[in-house]
């Protein structure tokens, strides 16, 4: 198994993924597709069976992991103009992390399984700010 890990530009918090995604959805179902979230990018993970055994894919958001999702599906596909792309298609849970800082990159990096950061229905700290989480766990406190 092995994880992604992707910026989420443009969001200033989990919610607004969460509304970005809805979006998708929707737009989806109009188009008589299935109702999975789904982010394209240019290139096809050559890890593609290892992230579809179990595999997520966690979210940088404003410089930090806040929240991860299942991958359900790697799709290989062509644009209009015969250029391939790859549809990475999620399950629609979203699930909040520990707070994980994580500098800017372009594209997607593979996340080994022993780096990734626990989701925070396991630490109990469910309902403690991600900047407070973060200053804590940078500190040594947490």
């Amino acid at each position: 198994m092995i994880h992604l890990v992707k910026l989420c530009v443009g969001a200033s918090g989990v919610e607004d993924l969460a509304v970005w995604q809805e979006q998708v959805v929707r737009e989806r179902r109009k188009l008589g597709l299935d109702d999975h979230p789904v982010h394209q990018t240019r290139q096809t993970p050559k890890m593609a069976d290892e992230l579809m055994d179990g595999g997520s894919l966690y979210w940088v958001i404003k410089g930090v992991i806040l929240v991860r999702q299942k991958i359900h599906e790697v799709r290989n596909l062509e644009d209009v103009n015969g250029r391939s792309f790859c549809e990475l298609a999620l399950e629609p849970e979203l699930i909040l992390t520990e707070p994980q800082g994580r500098k800017a990159f372009q594209g997607w990096r593979y996340l080994a399984p022993k780096d990734a950061p626990s989701d925070l229905s396991s630490t109990g700290a469910a309902d403690v700010p991600p900047e407070l989480s973060l200053a804590l766990k940078e500190a040594g406190v947490w």
